[in-house]
């Protein structure tokens, strides 16, 4: 690696009175530290250019040997993975559990501390693997998905309510109810086999309860201490505010989720190595090409920008995304690359874009008041390049997007359409294509099973046949909207202007030297003219205006009736 360091962990009764010698060519040892638990040591190494691929040996004065892999790097070495994602993608995100039942062999596995197994709770295990979703890759490209990201899936040995992920009890062993490393190293490279790409998920915060690191700690500030349990304040505020106070501040970045999910101490300096050296590993191991991070602004910033800038200096062309849930364009935008002159800076590359959804696309589509995504995207001068942000119409954490619009197709297919337009990178949650619903109340009904995942589900919606008339209506237009979106330089890259919002519709423009698009909407529920000559900055030269989905073709010289509740994606020609 270019970062020629490594911290060995060392963990067993009372090792910290051993002392420890490696003698492996190209390996040597800097420094051997004692912490305050005497179950633990960490030992300082370097990995200097001329080491070789092998098992190294740490010959402890107690009379025992650990050894640990040396390994070559990876075939491409950051070229064939670690890509990055960005605005030419086309994110699904998937929670294994309830996605699809590759293996009904590790459905429980013994000895681990949730043995629930029931789909008729959901809040219980229900089967999906890994292997479920390397069976559906092939119905991920074809619906035009260019990168899959998964919910966690590392080991959550906890006593309940371990389908979600994000409670790891071990780092470095995927869960094997989802299947095992090799497992995860198979999906990463059948994705790239398909020139797809693969997204984890990070948990830098909080680990679950049941972690050794928890259990037997290595020092008492590896997580957050309080007299009692304390949850965060959820002010992101106090992460900027000038006039805030010490005490607010320690409570939104030190506060405990939950009392099963401890809050990592990542000022710890051994615990920053631990996280960041196990993100490189990741990486290397898995052939991951980007990350999302989970609950980014209950993290210490100063670390983040560490972490980030480690995995960008081993492999370039790798991007991040953080869950920056807040209200507000400016408080999102500080946590991204940013224009704001603040004292901190930020070098996360996106955010998810909660503004974009809450303030714009709902107000719109729920509502008809386009102002409100006319306004959010005016604001986007805040960040560096906002076409790195993460737009979405639902995650795992919010009520399913059909469900909140009533259930109604029609503004489904204009949300579908708007997210596979706008500026940023899509995400659509699994399900979403086939009418999926789910209230948050609580989470898990929004976390149901895909419908043919499992064997012996009565319908396959992984299919046309087992798929309704309005099933496949939504599938059809966002596997075409996807589709056409893979091969059209002005969504993926392309500009973006954006005309004011009037009489009930909004129309914007994705543009380049190659190719223009026109993008008109109507929210209302009535029919309402447009003036075409209005936007003649951008259709000057050209005559027609082809909609990709119907092929028909309209006039440019004369006006238009848009029907209700309708997006219109248009290619101009000359």
């Amino acid at each position: 690696m270019k970062n020629p360091k490594l911290q060995i962990m060392l963990h067993g009764a009372g090792i910290a009175s051993s002392n420890v010698i490696v003698d492996y060519p190209g390996v040597t040892i800097n420094k051997v530290n004692k912490v305050e638990n005497k179950n633990y040591l960490f030992v300082d190494l370097t990995i200097s250019k001329l080491a070789k691929p092998g098992t190294v040996t740490i010959r402890l004065s107690n009379g025992k040997n650990i050894s640990f892999q040396l390994k070559p790097r990876r075939k491409g070495n950051g070229t064939e993975y670690a890509q990055g994602v960005r605005s030419e993608d086309f994110m699904y995100l998937i929670m294994p559990d309830r996605f699809a039942n590759g293996d009904y062999n590790n459905d429980r596995v013994p000895g681990m501390r949730d043995q629930t197994f029931s789909r008729d709770s959901i809040e219980y295990r229900h089967g999906g693997d890994l292997r479920g979703v390397m069976d559906h890759l092939d119905y991920l490209k074809d619906l035009g998905v260019t990168t899959v990201w998964l919910t966690p899936v590392f080991e959550n040995d906890m006593k309940r309510r371990t389908e979600h992920g994000y409670a790891i009890t071990n780092h470095y062993k995927v869960d094997p109810r989802l299947g095992d490393n090799e497992t995860y190293k198979t999906l990463g490279d059948e994705l790239h086999k398909r020139g797809m790409k693969l997204i984890q998920d990070a948990v830098y915060n909080h680990m679950g309860l049941f972690n050794f690191l928890q259990e037997d700690p290595p020092m008492k500030d590896w997580v957050h201490q309080w007299p009692k349990f304390t949850r965060p304040n959820y002010k992101d505020q106090t992460l900027f505010d000038p006039y805030v106070s010490a005490v607010d501040k320690r409570l939104q970045t030190d506060g405990w989720f939950d009392n099963v999910m401890p809050d990592l101490n990542q000022r710890n300096p051994y615990v920053a190595n631990f996280l960041i050296q196990n993100a490189i590993w990741c990486v290397e191991e898995f052939g991951l090409d980007g990350w999302r991070i989970d609950t980014y602004i209950y993290c210490d910033l100063e670390f983040m920008n560490r972490c980030n800038q480690a995995l960008l200096d081993e492999y370039p062309n790798i991007t991040m995304f953080g869950e920056c849930w807040v209200t507000g364009t400016a408080n999102q935008a500080y946590f991204a690359r940013n224009n704001l002159n603040t004292k901190f800076k930020s070098n996360l590359i996106g955010v998810k874009d909660f503004q974009w959804l809450f303030d714009g696309i709902y107000s719109a589509i729920k509502n008809g008041n386009n102002d409100r995504v006319y306004e959010v995207l005016s604001n986007d001068f805040l960040y560096q390049d906002p076409m790195n942000n993460v737009i979405f119409l639902d995650n795992h954490d919010i009520t399913r997007f059909y469900s909140e619009i009533g259930e109604d197709v029609d503004k489904l297919k204009m949300g579908i359409g708007w997210l596979l337009t706008e500026r940023g990178i899509p995400q659509l949650y699994y399900g979403t294509e086939v009418l999926m619903t789910g209230i948050k109340n609580p989470d898990s009904w929004v976390r149901q099973d895909f419908p043919g995942g499992w064997k012996e589900d009565t319908k396959n919606k992984f299919t046309a046949q087992g798929r309704s008339d309005k099933e496949n209506e939504v599938f059809n237009w966002t596997k075409t909207i996807a589709n056409f979106r893979r091969n059209s330089s002005a969504l993926k890259t392309g500009s973006l202007m954006q005309y004011a919002p009037q009489n009930g519709t909004y129309t914007y423009f994705r543009y380049n030297n190659l190719q223009t698009i026109m993008i008109v909407i109507n929210t209302s529920t009535e029919e309402k003219a447009l003036d075409t000559k209005r936007f003649m900055e951008r259709t000057n030269g050209f005559t027609k205006a082809k909609n990709i989905v119907t092929s028909a073709s309209a006039d440019l010289s004369t006006g238009w009736k848009i029907p209700a509740k309708t997006i219109w994606i248009l290619e101009l020609v000359k």
